[in-house]
């Protein structure tokens, strides 16, 4: 028996490094791992809430340290590691324990100093970086002693605040943003803040906003004056440049929490608005913008028409009439200019000179509705109603919102205002339109190039031509429209990116033209009336993406004109009733809904084009569901499920699918799929 034992000791000595007694590793075995489970469950609970505060604290201004991140990559790393030996135990042999004793102390002494590593007393979270990027403003035409002046007063100790004035589309917010992006430049301003005013004033989203361009974040369930209090005492650490642009109505900066900027501070704020009268209730400096020069109008006017038009000499005697009409307004000037652009037609000039006199001659001299009409000129020589519309449905998104271009053409292909066609020749025409309305400047450039925002004066225009719409994104609602503001003639509804939490459980608008109503953004929804869309028969896109509700009112089912239904980031969805009777659906968009079951009677919805169940609750998708669906261009499949799969022959029988993401059968049913000719159709 000794020489038993001295053999395995001998053995042991071989395969296992002595950096600790291979016997103490056998003998203390079972403690050993009992101690393992227990310390990886110490860590997962540890994980578990570093993870929930980051959740809380981490928003656009804040991110997660570095050695958060690294730790909670530790973590996974360790976690997976001590699976793998856990994994072991069970079927263990004598002679293993010593080797699986080892590895496990010496996971318990990494354990040990990743849950020393995991206190984050100094906290989880930083401020982001400054994130203020400047606009992308082309060279200012004329304004130079104004733009002067603003400069003078913002680098000098003399005046704190000042009140840009002047009537609208005369070049206010562009002065602005060529003196924001020179302030970024420079290093006299520890923030430079820009805000667009919302109309009406919002104070709480007025404080956000300050906020937000700090890098910083207020408190959401606080009242509005712990807020202002808060915020002011934000603003006490920075030396800031405020510029508020768009301002309608005079406020109290106390009541917001905006300090007041002193010579003592070296603070200053700047106020756009078309009413000099709330900028002088402020007390602010006034400096007024007055239009163009004779020859800053001519300048611009030729940049934008395109300087060729001086080769044709029988079109002189029309633009330059038409350029009277602008009244010097850089707006109408950019506007009117791209509009005619490439027309060279003598007739064609005489009748848009006619038709430009008529619009500005029927309204009273120097107010809005003249700007007005001299935008919608151009609006209505766009020609096209299919592109008119288009322009129309931008004004839905709220006031200097910056929509991404690609969710844009989305929108426009979803309202049904793009010719059906293949997908991608959907899209193309989409781009098409919205290069058409940019060049027509329109729309105008975001701070990214992915982006595309309308400046207040052309959305305001465009919210005239349809008075039908009722638009109230992004205005801090906390409840929902009262139901005489439905009115029977509404046809677009956006309540997009509010606070609304409910609706009245008897409301049953009466809007039987609707055809779009947006709710998504509404991150406290969580549930909508039995017969909310009962009496909303024309309905043609709605949008509950990013909401909280569970389940979807059964009446929804009765929306016989529905055909587009967005239900992205719905991750607390459970139910959705029957869709079968939904036969005009052409788009069902459930992306990160939290539903496990694939709705039922979908594979009736025959007119389907666009399919995304990326659902990572999803537990299975019955067979031969794709069959009926032949008009499928779009279709992505997902779940965290290792039984969610798809046979690549249901595939094959899709023959208009150009974008195609899913998991199938096998290695055998993706390599039979790739060397089909569908694969090779795929975008």
């Amino acid at each position: 028996m000794a020489e038993i034992a001295t053999v395995i000791l001998e053995f042991i000595k071989c395969v296992a490094p002595p950096t600790r007694s291979c016997v103490d590793n056998h003998r203390k075995f079972k403690e050993n791992a009992e101690d393992l489970r227990k310390k990886l469950r110490i860590l997962e609970a540890r994980k578990e809430d570093v993870e929930r505060r980051l959740q809380d604290e981490v928003c656009s201004e804040k991110q997660a340290k570095k050695e958060v991140v690294v730790w909670l990559q530790d973590v996974e790393k360790i976690n997976a590691e001590i699976q793998d030996v856990l994994k072991e135990l069970p079927g263990v042999s004598y002679f293993s324990r010593a080797r699986l004793g080892k590895h496990a102390c010496k996971k318990i002494v990494e354990l040990d100093d990743i849950l020393g590593r995991g206190n984050f007393s100094e906290g989880l979270v930083v401020n982001k970086p400054a994130t203020a990027l400047p606009f992308r403003v082309e060279n200012l035409e004329g304004e130079v002693s104004v733009k002067e002046k603003i400069w003078g007063y913002l680098t000098g100790n003399e005046v704190q605040m000042i009140g840009v004035c002047g009537i609208g589309g005369v070049g206010k917010t562009t002065i602005m943003k060529h003196i924001h992006d020179e302030l970024l430049l420079e290093s006299r301003f520890d923030k430079v803040i820009w805000v667009t005013v919302s109309h009406p004033l919002n104070v709480g989203r007025l404080q956000d906003e300050i906020a937000k361009g700090m890098n910083e974040r207020l408190r959401k369930n606080e009242d509005e004056q712990r807020r202002a209090l808060e915020l002011k005492e934000m603003m006490g650490r920075v030396k800031y440049a405020l510029i508020l642009d768009d301002v309608w109505q005079g406020f109290m900066l106390e009541d917001v929490g905006i300090l007041r900027p002193a010579v003592e501070n070296g603070c200053k704020i700047v106020i756009t608005s078309r009413k000099v009268d709330v900028c002088k209730s402020l007390g602010c400096e006034i400096v007024k913008v007055s239009p163009l020069s004779k020859e800053e109008s001519l300048n611009l006017f030729l940049d934008k028409v395109g300087r060729d038009i001086l080769q044709v000499p029988e079109l002189e005697g029309f633009w330059k009439a038409m350029l009277e009409e602008c009244a010097g307004l850089p707006l109408a000037i950019v506007v009117i200019a791209r509009s005619m652009k490439g027309v060279t037609n003598v007739c064609e000039w005489r009748h848009a000179l006619n038709e430009l006199r008529r619009r500005v001659r029927a309204t009273a001299e120097g107010s809005e509705d003249e700007i007005f009409e001299r935008l919608k000129f151009s609006y209505d020589r766009l020609q096209d109603s299919n592109i008119q519309n288009c322009f129309l449905s931008c004004s839905l998104y709220a006031e200097d919102y910056e929509i991404r271009r690609d969710d844009l053409v989305e929108q426009w292909i979803d309202e049904g205002l793009i010719e059906e066609s293949s997908r991608q020749v959907m899209l193309d025409n989409g781009h098409f339109i919205l290069n058409k309305l940019e060049n027509n400047c329109l729309l105008e450039n975001g701070h990214s190039k992915d982006t595309i925002k309308m400046h207040d004066v052309v959305r305001d225009m465009a919210l005239r031509i349809g008075p039908q719409f009722m638009v109230r994104a992004r205005m801090r609602l906390t409840e929902i429209p009262d139901e005489h503001d439905w009115t029977e003639n509404v046809e677009k509804v956006s309540l997009m990116e509010n606070g609304i939490s409910d609706i009245p459980l008897n409301m049953c608008p009466n809007c039987p033209i609707l055809t779009t109503l947006m709710l998504q953004g509404n991150i406290k929804l969580s549930q909508i009336p039995g017969c909310f869309f009962a009496n909303m028969q024309g309905l043609k896109c709605l949008n509950l993406s990013e909401t909280s509700i569970e389940s979807l009112p059964h009446s929804i089912c009765n929306l016989e004109n529905l055909t587009t239904l967005l239900l992205r980031d719905c991750r607390q969805l459970k139910h959705v009733p029957c869709l079968a009777k939904l036969k005009a659906l052409k788009k069902l968009d459930m992306l990160k809904a939290g539903i496990d079951v694939v709705p039922e009677g979908i594979d009736m919805l025959v007119n389907l084009q666009y399919l995304d169940l990326w659902c990572p609750k999803l537990v299975e998708l019955p067979t031969q569901i794709l069959s009926n669906l032949s008009h499928l261009q779009y279709l992505t499949v997902y779940s965290k499920s290792t039984t969610l799969k798809i046979k690549g022959e249901e595939v094959c029988g899709l023959k208009k699918l150009e974008t195609f993401q899913a998991q199938l059968y096998d290695l055998q049913d993706l390599n039979n799929y790739v060397k089909s000719n569908h694969f090779k159709r795929l975008s």
